[in-house]
């Protein structure tokens, strides 16, 4: 082991201070919430949804995320996505124009779900399944479709964390 010069603890093996990495992050590759395992294929937005696309996916997909750890996905924290997402899908309405204008914007909800899970408010379920919602709404009917998606979500997601 190694010493430092300007202080009096010891460096481990690769000259990491007190079992941290450089940056000062600690390995959280056991954190079971770093590493999203839902399952996203069956929940496609577009043209012709799937019938049980508000029902049935929404069901699996809040039933997948209510499983994090009691810290993250607290019901008030995602009804922040929630609403913003509303906010953004009322000004958009069903003009085409009006979502180009406002894309940038809300693409950048991708990163406010990134930021979450940085401060482990969620986890990484959580914005494998906002992002997903994200990525897909390329139009005003899409964006719709991932707002009600996500109303439903909401809907399964009260009855699957109080379980």
């Amino acid at each position: 082991m190694a010493t430092n010069p300007y202080s009096n603890q010891q460096r481990g093996p690769g000259g990491y201070q007190g079992g941290q990495r450089q940056g000062g992050f600690a390995s959280r590759s056991d954190d079971r919430d770093d590493v999203a395992t839902i399952n996203l294929q069956s929940i496609v937005l577009g043209a012709k949804p799937a019938a049980d696309l508000f029902s049935t996916q929404a069901e699996r997909a809040a039933e997948e995320v209510s499983r994090a750890s009691k810290e993250m996905n607290k019901s008030s924290q995602l009804r922040r996505f929630y609403d913003e997402l509303v906010m953004w899908q009322e000004k958009v309405g069903t003009d085409d124009a009006k979502f180009t204008d406002c894309e940038p914007y809300i693409r950048m909800l991708k990163a406010k779900a990134a930021y979450a899970k940085g401060r482990k408010h969620v986890d990484a379920n959580f914005r494998a399944l906002f992002d997903h919602l994200i990525d897909q709404s390329t139009g005003a009917a899409t964006l719709r479709q991932a707002k009600l998606f996500f109303e439903a979500f909401m809907a399964y997601y009260k009855i699957h964390r109080a379980q």
